[in-house]
Protein backbone atom coordinates (compact mmCIF):
# COMPACT_ATOMS: atom_id res chain seq x y z
CA UNK A 1 0.00 0.00 0.00
CA UNK A 2 1.06 3.50 -0.47
CA UNK A 3 1.75 5.47 1.82
CA UNK A 4 0.50 8.79 3.04
CA UNK A 5 3.14 10.99 1.97
CA UNK A 6 2.49 9.39 -1.51
CA UNK A 7 -1.41 9.96 -1.50
CA UNK A 8 -1.25 13.58 -0.65
CA UNK A 9 1.48 13.60 -3.83
CA UNK A 10 -0.53 11.91 -5.64
CA UNK A 11 -3.80 14.64 -4.34
CA UNK A 12 -1.69 17.64 -5.16
CA UNK A 13 -1.53 16.38 -8.75
CA UNK A 14 -4.26 15.69 -9.37
CA UNK A 15 -5.46 18.85 -7.58
CA UNK A 16 -7.93 17.36 -5.36
CA UNK A 17 -7.57 17.33 -1.51
CA UNK A 18 -7.49 14.17 1.36
CA UNK A 19 -10.10 14.72 3.48
CA UNK A 20 -9.03 14.51 7.66
CA UNK A 21 -11.54 13.69 9.89
CA UNK A 22 -11.46 14.09 13.53
CA UNK A 23 -13.11 11.46 16.24
CA UNK A 24 -13.49 11.11 19.58
CA UNK A 25 -15.27 7.76 19.24
CA UNK A 26 -16.19 4.87 17.56
CA UNK A 27 -19.17 5.82 15.93
CA UNK A 28 -17.41 8.64 13.81
CA UNK A 29 -14.79 6.06 12.81
CA UNK A 30 -17.44 4.01 11.11
CA UNK A 31 -19.09 6.80 9.69
CA UNK A 32 -16.30 8.72 7.84
CA UNK A 33 -14.97 5.10 7.06
CA UNK A 34 -18.01 3.98 5.62
CA UNK A 35 -18.05 7.09 3.29
CA UNK A 36 -14.62 6.89 2.09
CA UNK A 37 -15.04 3.21 1.17
CA UNK A 38 -18.25 3.97 -0.57
CA UNK A 39 -15.79 6.61 -2.88
CA UNK A 40 -13.21 4.42 -2.79
CA UNK A 41 -10.87 7.56 -1.42
CA UNK A 42 -8.03 7.62 1.21
CA UNK A 43 -8.55 9.41 4.53
CA UNK A 44 -7.20 10.54 7.51
CA UNK A 45 -8.29 10.07 10.57
CA UNK A 46 -8.16 12.70 13.17
CA UNK A 47 -7.48 12.83 17.00
CA UNK A 48 -6.68 16.36 18.97
CA UNK A 49 -5.25 16.02 22.44
CA UNK A 50 -8.41 15.75 23.96
CA UNK A 51 -9.89 13.61 21.42
CA UNK A 52 -7.08 11.09 22.56
CA UNK A 53 -7.69 11.56 25.86
CA UNK A 54 -11.05 10.34 25.70
CA UNK A 55 -10.88 8.19 23.13
CA UNK A 56 -7.38 6.03 24.55
CA UNK A 57 -4.25 7.01 22.04
CA UNK A 58 -2.97 3.58 21.80
CA UNK A 59 -6.86 2.34 20.84
CA UNK A 60 -7.26 4.66 18.17
CA UNK A 61 -3.89 3.10 16.72
CA UNK A 62 -5.38 -0.45 17.19
CA UNK A 63 -8.74 0.55 15.36
CA UNK A 64 -7.43 2.43 12.58
CA UNK A 65 -4.40 -0.24 11.92
CA UNK A 66 -7.14 -2.87 12.56
CA UNK A 67 -9.17 -1.39 9.38
CA UNK A 68 -6.43 -1.01 7.47
CA UNK A 69 -4.83 -4.19 7.46
CA UNK A 70 -8.16 -5.62 7.50
CA UNK A 71 -9.38 -4.18 4.39
CA UNK A 72 -6.28 -3.32 2.79
CA UNK A 73 -7.34 0.33 3.18
CA UNK A 74 -5.49 3.78 3.05
CA UNK A 75 -6.92 5.08 6.20
CA UNK A 76 -3.96 6.97 7.89
CA UNK A 77 -3.92 8.22 12.16
CA UNK A 78 -3.21 12.32 12.75
CA UNK A 79 -2.97 13.57 15.91
CA UNK A 80 -4.26 16.52 15.39
CA UNK A 81 -3.41 20.18 17.03
CA UNK A 82 -0.94 18.28 20.19
CA UNK A 83 0.89 21.49 22.46
CA UNK A 84 4.20 19.84 23.21
CA UNK A 85 7.22 17.71 22.14
CA UNK A 86 6.02 15.33 24.42
CA UNK A 87 2.49 14.55 23.44
CA UNK A 88 3.53 14.39 19.44
CA UNK A 89 6.20 12.26 20.61
CA UNK A 90 3.73 10.11 22.97
CA UNK A 91 1.69 9.50 19.33
CA UNK A 92 4.84 8.61 16.74
CA UNK A 93 6.01 6.19 19.41
CA UNK A 94 2.16 4.65 19.62
CA UNK A 95 1.79 4.36 16.11
CA UNK A 96 0.58 7.44 14.50
CA UNK A 97 0.86 7.80 10.70
CA UNK A 98 1.37 11.70 10.84
CA UNK A 99 1.21 14.65 13.76
CA UNK A 100 0.74 18.22 14.30
CA UNK A 101 2.70 20.28 16.43
CA UNK A 102 0.83 22.97 17.21
CA UNK A 103 3.23 26.18 18.78
CA UNK A 104 1.80 28.88 16.69
CA UNK A 105 0.68 30.81 19.89
CA UNK A 106 4.34 30.79 21.29
CA UNK A 107 6.86 33.61 19.95
CA UNK A 108 8.52 32.52 16.84
CA UNK A 109 11.88 31.40 17.94
CA UNK A 110 10.33 29.30 20.04
CA UNK A 111 7.82 27.66 17.57
CA UNK A 112 10.72 26.71 15.60
CA UNK A 113 12.51 25.02 18.04
CA UNK A 114 10.13 23.10 19.56
CA UNK A 115 8.88 22.48 15.92
CA UNK A 116 12.47 21.30 15.07
CA UNK A 117 12.62 18.97 17.66
CA UNK A 118 9.45 16.95 16.57
CA UNK A 119 10.86 16.86 13.12
CA UNK A 120 14.38 15.33 13.87
CA UNK A 121 12.55 12.63 16.25
CA UNK A 122 10.19 11.79 13.49
CA UNK A 123 13.23 11.27 11.43
CA UNK A 124 14.95 9.62 13.95
CA UNK A 125 11.74 6.83 14.62
CA UNK A 126 11.52 6.45 10.81
CA UNK A 127 15.70 5.86 10.37
CA UNK A 128 15.01 2.99 12.85
CA UNK A 129 11.66 1.66 11.97
CA UNK A 130 11.15 2.06 8.48
CA UNK A 131 7.88 3.41 9.28
CA UNK A 132 7.07 6.87 7.13
CA UNK A 133 5.79 9.86 9.65
CA UNK A 134 4.63 12.88 8.64
CA UNK A 135 4.93 16.46 10.52
CA UNK A 136 2.83 19.43 10.11
CA UNK A 137 3.48 22.38 11.76
CA UNK A 138 1.10 25.85 12.16
CA UNK A 139 1.94 29.24 11.02
CA UNK A 140 -0.35 32.48 11.54
CA UNK A 141 -4.16 32.72 13.62
CA UNK A 142 -6.69 29.90 12.79
CA UNK A 143 -8.42 29.85 16.23
CA UNK A 144 -8.98 26.53 18.64
CA UNK A 145 -11.88 24.77 19.53
CA UNK A 146 -14.47 22.67 17.36
CA UNK A 147 -17.30 24.85 18.80
CA UNK A 148 -19.94 27.16 18.29
CA UNK A 149 -18.97 31.34 18.04
CA UNK A 150 -21.47 33.81 17.81
CA UNK A 151 -18.81 35.62 15.09
CA UNK A 152 -15.79 35.44 13.37
CA UNK A 153 -13.11 36.53 15.63
CA UNK A 154 -10.61 39.90 15.25
CA UNK A 155 -7.65 37.04 15.20
CA UNK A 156 -9.28 35.78 11.54
CA UNK A 157 -7.39 39.00 9.73
CA UNK A 158 -4.09 37.56 10.78
CA UNK A 159 -2.66 35.77 7.94
CA UNK A 160 0.37 33.65 6.83
CA UNK A 161 2.87 35.84 5.00
CA UNK A 162 4.63 33.65 2.14
CA UNK A 163 8.26 34.63 2.96
CA UNK A 164 8.19 34.06 7.18
CA UNK A 165 6.35 30.85 6.37
CA UNK A 166 9.06 29.69 3.36
CA UNK A 167 11.70 30.79 6.36
CA UNK A 168 9.66 28.58 8.60
CA UNK A 169 9.15 25.48 6.87
CA UNK A 170 13.38 25.92 5.87
CA UNK A 171 14.41 26.02 9.60
CA UNK A 172 12.22 23.49 10.64
CA UNK A 173 12.14 20.88 8.22
CA UNK A 174 8.46 20.16 8.30
CA UNK A 175 6.89 18.21 5.61
CA UNK A 176 3.07 19.94 5.74
CA UNK A 177 2.02 23.84 6.64
CA UNK A 178 -1.06 24.36 8.04
CA UNK A 179 -1.35 28.86 7.27
CA UNK A 180 -3.86 31.00 8.36
CA UNK A 181 -5.48 31.60 4.83
CA UNK A 182 -9.26 33.18 6.27
CA UNK A 183 -10.58 29.96 7.72
CA UNK A 184 -11.37 29.57 12.21
CA UNK A 185 -12.06 26.45 13.69
CA UNK A 186 -15.28 25.55 14.89
CA UNK A 187 -18.91 27.04 13.38
CA UNK A 188 -20.03 30.75 13.32
CA UNK A 189 -23.13 31.77 13.52
CA UNK A 190 -23.08 35.42 11.93
CA UNK A 191 -21.06 35.46 9.27
CA UNK A 192 -19.18 33.14 7.28
CA UNK A 193 -15.15 32.92 6.89
CA UNK A 194 -13.91 33.83 3.15
CA UNK A 195 -10.43 31.63 2.13
CA UNK A 196 -8.15 34.12 0.41
CA UNK A 197 -7.47 31.66 -2.80
CA UNK A 198 -4.52 34.01 -4.02
CA UNK A 199 -2.87 33.80 -0.68
CA UNK A 200 -3.49 29.75 -0.60
CA UNK A 201 -1.20 29.81 -4.22
CA UNK A 202 1.47 32.06 -3.26
CA UNK A 203 2.01 30.26 0.22
CA UNK A 204 2.21 26.95 -1.78
CA UNK A 205 4.10 28.39 -4.66
CA UNK A 206 6.78 30.14 -2.18
CA UNK A 207 6.97 26.94 0.24
CA UNK A 208 6.96 24.42 -1.79
CA UNK A 209 5.51 21.67 0.11
CA UNK A 210 1.74 20.35 0.84
CA UNK A 211 -0.43 22.50 2.63
CA UNK A 212 -3.64 21.88 4.97
CA UNK A 213 -6.62 23.49 5.15
CA UNK A 214 -7.41 23.63 8.78
CA UNK A 215 -11.29 24.81 10.66
CA UNK A 216 -13.31 23.98 7.19
CA UNK A 217 -16.62 23.10 9.00
CA UNK A 218 -19.08 25.86 7.53
CA UNK A 219 -17.14 27.26 4.66
CA UNK A 220 -18.83 27.95 1.34
CA UNK A 221 -18.33 25.50 -1.14
CA UNK A 222 -16.83 27.40 -3.66
CA UNK A 223 -14.22 28.24 -0.62
CA UNK A 224 -13.32 24.72 -0.56
CA UNK A 225 -12.95 24.31 -4.74
CA UNK A 226 -10.84 27.70 -4.95
CA UNK A 227 -8.83 26.83 -2.11
CA UNK A 228 -7.78 23.45 -3.28
CA UNK A 229 -7.45 24.31 -6.93
CA UNK A 230 -4.71 26.98 -5.48
CA UNK A 231 -2.46 24.20 -3.70
CA UNK A 232 -4.39 22.70 -0.58
CA UNK A 233 -3.72 19.08 -0.59
CA UNK A 234 -5.42 18.03 2.98
CA UNK A 235 -9.10 19.68 4.22
CA UNK A 236 -10.02 19.16 7.90
CA UNK A 237 -13.48 18.83 8.98
CA UNK A 238 -14.47 18.46 12.92
CA UNK A 239 -17.23 20.66 13.95
CA UNK A 240 -19.79 19.49 11.23
CA UNK A 241 -19.33 15.91 12.52
CA UNK A 242 -20.08 16.96 15.67
CA UNK A 243 -23.12 19.14 14.63
CA UNK A 244 -24.43 16.16 12.95
CA UNK A 245 -23.76 13.42 16.05
CA UNK A 246 -25.65 15.77 18.11
CA UNK A 247 -28.75 16.67 16.12
CA UNK A 248 -29.31 12.72 15.14
CA UNK A 249 -28.62 11.87 18.74
CA UNK A 250 -30.96 14.09 19.78
CA UNK A 251 -33.48 13.45 17.30
CA UNK A 252 -34.12 9.46 18.43
CA UNK A 253 -34.20 10.41 21.87
CA UNK A 254 -36.77 12.82 21.22
CA UNK A 255 -38.90 10.22 18.76
CA UNK A 256 -37.97 7.22 21.35
CA UNK A 257 -37.49 8.60 24.62
CA UNK A 258 -38.03 4.74 26.64
CA UNK A 259 -35.07 3.70 24.05
CA UNK A 260 -32.11 2.99 25.88
CA UNK A 261 -30.15 0.26 23.78
CA UNK A 262 -27.15 2.52 23.19
CA UNK A 263 -26.60 0.54 19.78
CA UNK A 264 -30.27 1.76 18.09
CA UNK A 265 -29.76 5.31 19.22
CA UNK A 266 -26.48 5.79 17.99
CA UNK A 267 -27.01 3.89 14.57
CA UNK A 268 -28.72 7.36 13.32
CA UNK A 269 -25.53 9.37 14.18
CA UNK A 270 -23.27 7.08 12.23
CA UNK A 271 -25.56 7.52 9.30
CA UNK A 272 -25.52 11.38 9.80
CA UNK A 273 -21.91 11.70 10.41
CA UNK A 274 -21.44 9.19 6.99
CA UNK A 275 -23.54 11.50 5.04
CA UNK A 276 -21.77 14.83 6.09
CA UNK A 277 -18.21 13.27 4.94
CA UNK A 278 -19.37 11.94 1.90
CA UNK A 279 -20.82 14.94 0.79
CA UNK A 280 -17.45 17.02 1.43
CA UNK A 281 -15.30 14.19 0.03
CA UNK A 282 -17.45 14.22 -3.43
CA UNK A 283 -16.32 18.22 -2.97
CA UNK A 284 -12.76 17.78 -2.37
CA UNK A 285 -12.62 15.40 -5.43
CA UNK A 286 -14.89 16.55 -7.71
CA UNK A 287 -16.86 13.72 -7.77
CA UNK A 288 -21.12 14.27 -8.70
Amino acid sequence: MKTLRQYIKEANEKGVAIGHFNISNLEALHGIYNAAKKLNLPVIIGLSEGEEKFLGREEAVALVHTIRERDDYPIFLNADHHASFNSVKACIDAGFDAVIIDAAKLPYEENVAVTKQCVEYAHKVMKNTGRDILVEAEMGYIGSGSDMKDSIPEGAGILTNPDEAKKFVEETGIDLLAPSVGSIHGLIKSGKPHINAELVKEIRKTVGIPLVLHGGSGLRDEDFVNAIKAGISIVHINSEIRLAYKEAVEKFIEANPSEITPAKILTGAVQAIEEVVEARLRLFNEIK
